[in-house]
């Protein structure tokens, strides 16, 4: 395997051929994703690697003692070669990565091969394609977090247990001096903790890029603003805590820390800077100062480290372990957003020469992350099977009698975009709505005119006289509701999604061949939006490949709705991605073949990517910390010198060799519903085919699910159909 090393004597670096390490117990043995370079802490090493020898010792004061006390034990002579055969050796850089669990150690069994898992430590986690990592070392990456966010745990550790040390309390004001990589996150996880935030910093795009993040003023150390803004957001008393994370031989972020801090005020030191502390000022205020040691507790004790004994949680509340799961956690969440701090991502291979771009300032960054071109290959090829499906004729329905319709769920869109259009149709009735509580359903029975409401599911689904079941549920439900009714001969309209995984997706088709039912709709209705499919007709047939962006200004949710509830009900996106997937793939007349999913801003907001067979794509844009006020979706449609443009299903033109713009809606706007209501009960009605090929649904949910695959992978996802 390849690791990048460095000799401190001659300050040489290199990408070395290494024996792979072996999968000791206690531990397991990770290929790298991504690995992180510290560019504080590893370009110190690097920069002293290329100093003399006066230079070094200089540097490492520390050290030199060392060296005196094994000269007074050992001799010169003894000494001089053992400091010898140490500079000159290669030693290993890096400290903080993402990657695969390859193989899993004795004694472990909270993670299994193929997990995701973000790594620490500077003898661990190293700039090598594999690593073995101890248990408490190690931990699992939450779903959805890319691969390259994850790589900044062990920097993001460090951050936080500086902040720890520092006890900030809501309302408080802090000062974070040096905004490179550590103080930028320290500048967001004291945002998040509620503390208004004030940094320094000579370098003026660091100082914006903090404002950025949440810091409320941000100035070179030697100007009068900083000063200005810690009175006016202190009534004139100091900030609370002063966190030290800059680096270098000035003492003046320790002098400035004085004067800025309020009295008994705390002076956190995280970086590695000089530190005379004036004696008048620090005694006169009663600084209380403080120092935080990398990581969390645990760190540099080998029996919590490479034993694995971990300290009990009643006793440390914050271990390394625990930190680096809680940093990750408020990434996930987009709590800190580190992809603002990606100033450059170079190929492993590429090693060498990037670090000499840092150390001789042609490459000017905050952070730097290493791409491995062998895990890439191995992560571009994840491929989520597209089930295939054979659709049976079906025998033609009795003709003279209504169509009868039973609901199961009566919930909001329920009774406010599909029973109404259906209450008010010829030929159709309702029959019985299913409800888990009594009163919910005697709402929609009286509300609509079902013939009855009930609690009893298998009642309705051996009901002969129920022609069709609409599925109108929790998500989590949806497959499961779906594959029952198809299997009591029922012909189904699903609300979307039709599945959150791609067991619950094979268990359908399961039911689909198992009782020859293929008669299956999912509630993609925009594809039937009168203004929509009009400005299809319009922009007519193309022969070359299209582009097609798609802009979904979802906006936030309100607090306790159980969309958010992604442990049992799956992402925003994995609930109703598939409207924007099913649109896409309609107007572009094929399936998807690879899904492409980033997450910039670790949040909830998406890109995806769709490519389609004839070289088509899709770029679908799910936000949600747009402005409320922009209209909700968007579409651009640009093929053969034509572009079609949808606003928000209000108003819709097509430009070519003439121009069509259609009228404003007067009304609410139409995405479908009635529509799309209406094809479905005609094809129950006359046994005619569904609205919607039952491949093209299997082909739309398989794509959403790629989605989740492709973020965790950090890679396209194939979508293979299977034969």
């Amino acid at each position: 395997m390849k690791q990048v090393v460095q000799n401190y004597k001659s300050g040489e670096l290199a990408v070395l051929d290494v024996p792979e390490p072996g999968c000791k117990p206690g531990g397991v043995l990770v290929r790298t994703a991504y690995s992180l370079i510290s560019t504080g802490t590893e370009m110190m090493k690097v920069s002293e690697a290329g100093m003399s020898m006066l230079g070094k010792a200089r540097s490492r004061p520390d050290q030199v003692a060392k060296v005196m006390q094994s000269v007074a034990t050992n001799g010169v002579p003894a000494t001089y070669r053992k400091v010898m055969g140490k500079l000159d050796s290669y030693t290993p850089l890096g400290y903080s990565l993402c990657g695969v669990v390859e193989q899993v150690g004795a004694g472990i069994d909270d993670v299994k091969v193929g997990d995701l898992v973000a790594c620490a430590g500077n003898e661990h986690a190293l700039h090598a394609e594999l690593n073995w990592v101890p248990k408490n070392l190690y931990t699992p990456v939450p779903d959805g977090l890319a691969p390259r966010h994850a790589a900044f745990g062990t920097v993001g550790s460090i951050a936080m247990q500086g902040v720890r040390q520092g006890e900030p309390q809501l309302g408080e004001v802090a000062l974070v001096i040096g905004l490179g990589l550590i103080g930028q996150l320290v500048v967001q996880l004291l945002t998040a903790s509620g503390v208004r935030v004030v940094g320094v910093d000579p370098d003026p795009a660091r100082c914006e890029l903090a404002e950025r993040l949440g810091a409320a003023a941000c100035g070179d150390p030697e100007s009068a603003a900083v000063e200005a803004a810690v009175a006016e957001l202190t009534d004139g008393h100091g900030v609370d805590q002063v966190y030290l994370a800059a680096g270098g031989g000035s003492n003046q972020p320790v002098e400035l820390a004085a004067r800025l801090c309020r009295d008994r005020g705390r002076v956190v030191d995280i970086g590695k800077c000089r530190l005379d502390l004036p004696w008048n000022a620090y005694y006169e205020k009663e600084l209380d100062v403080r120092f935080s040691r990398s990581y969390g507790p645990g760190r540099y004790d080998p029996e919590y480290e490479l034993q694995g004994r971990d300290y009990p949680i009643g006793y440390v509340r914050w271990t390394e372990r625990r930190n680096l799961a809680c940093f990750l956690d408020l990434v996930a969440r987009g709590r800190v957003d580190v992809e603002p701090l990606v100033s450059h991502i170079a190929d492993f291979d590429d090693a060498v020469e990037t670090y000499r771009s840092l150390k001789d300032g042609d490459l000017k960054a905050v952070a730097v992350l290493f791409r491995y071109p062998e895990q890439e290959d191995r992560a571009e090829a994840p491929a989520v099977a597209v089930p295939a499906v054979s659709v049976k004729p079906s025998p033609a329905r009795a003709g003279g009698r209504p169509v009868r319709l039973a609901f199961v769920g009566a919930g909001n869109y329920a009774t406010s975009m599909l029973l109404p259009h259906l209450a008010r149709r010829d030929g159709v009735e309702l029959s019985t709505v299913v409800t888990t509580t009594a009163l919910s359903g005697a709402n929609a029975q009286r509300k609509f005119g079902f013939a009855e409401a009930t609690t009893d599911l298998d009642a309705v689904l051996g009901d002969k006289s129920v022609d069709a079941v609409f599925v109108v549920t929790r998500h989590s439900s949806h497959a499961d509701l779906t594959r029952k009714a198809l299997l009591a001969g029922k012909a189904v309209f699903v609300e979307k999604p039709l599945a959150l995984t791609e067991d619950d997706l094979a268990g359908v088709l399961a039911a689909v061949e198992e009782s020859g039912n293929d008669r299956l709709q999912v509630g993609f209705n925009r594809r039937f939006a009168p203004l929509l499919t009009e400005a299809k007709e319009r922009f007519g047939d193309r022969t070359g490949p299209a582009s097609l962006r798609y802009l979904v200004n979802a906006g936030r949710l309100q607090q306790g709705s159980w969309y958010l509830q992604q442990g049992t009900e799956g992402s925003r996106f994995e609930g109703e991605g598939g409207h924007f997937i099913d649109t896409a793939s309609w107007l572009l007349e094929a399936d998807p073949v690879s899904v492409y999913a980033l997450a910039p801003s670790g949040n909830e907001d998406l890109q995806v990517v769709l490519r389609y067979p004839d070289g088509s794509t899709a770029t679908i844009s799910y936000v949600t910390t747009g402005a409320p006020g922009f209209p909700k979706e968007t579409l651009d449609l640009v093929a053969d010198g034509k572009v079609l443009r949808l606003d928000d299903f209000v108003r819709a033109s097509v430009y070519g060799r003439k121009r069509w713009v259609s009228s404003r809606l007067p009304k609410a706007r139409d995405k479908g519903q009635n529509a799309e209501l209406a094809a479905f009960v005609k094809a129950v009605r006359t046994g005619g085919p569904m609205p919607v090929p039952l491949q093209s649904l299997v082909a739309t949910t398989s794509a959403t699910l790629a989605v989740q695959a492709g973020l965790a992978a950090g890679a396209p996802v194939t979508l293979a159909r299977a034969l």
